[in-house]
């Protein structure tokens, strides 16, 4: 799979239902947003592989990019919610500084970061984002199955 970062102001489906959400104030809360994630995903049957190439493991390593991002360059609280219909993911990382773009990070070397959005872009069927009041929401939809 393999997908653009869409153009601001793309919204996803509507037609999702939260099944979870974690409120964030810093880095030290990513582990148990790793954790409640697997947890989570696993209740509702998403496949694991114990490498990269289940769904599952795409999600809890894309939420922990984009929630990462979202500390680092937004104010907090950062919120991250799991939504799901019958067939799809979704995930909505939501940050408070709507004036600060995302942006794919390409050409630039190795640890000087940027590769969130690029592994969102790889792992997930579509990659968007959108500002909301005082809030911007980068989402990630993936296959449920």
């Amino acid at each position: 799979m393999t997908a653009s970062l869409s153009s601001p102001s793309t919204y996803p489906p509507e037609e999702f239902e939260r099944l979870a959400r974690w409120v964030l104030d810093g880095p030290k809360q990513l582990a148990g947003l790793r954790a409640g994630l697997t947890d989570r995903l696993r209740e509702a049957g998403a496949p694991y592989s114990g490498g990269l190439t289940g769904v599952a493991d795409q999600m809890v390593l894309v939420a922990s990019e984009l929630a990462t991002n979202a500390l680092v360059h937004g104010l907090p609280p950062t919120l991250v919610d799991l939504m799901a219909t019958d067939a799809e993911f979704l995930l909505d990382v939501v940050d408070h500084a709507p004036d600060d773009t995302p942006e794919l990070a390409e050409g630039r070397p190795l640890g000087e970061g940027g590769l969130g959005l690029q592994i969102a872009t790889r792992m997930a069927m579509d990659v968007g984002w959108f500002t909301e009041g005082v809030g911007k929401h980068v989402w990630a939809r993936f296959p449920r199955g």
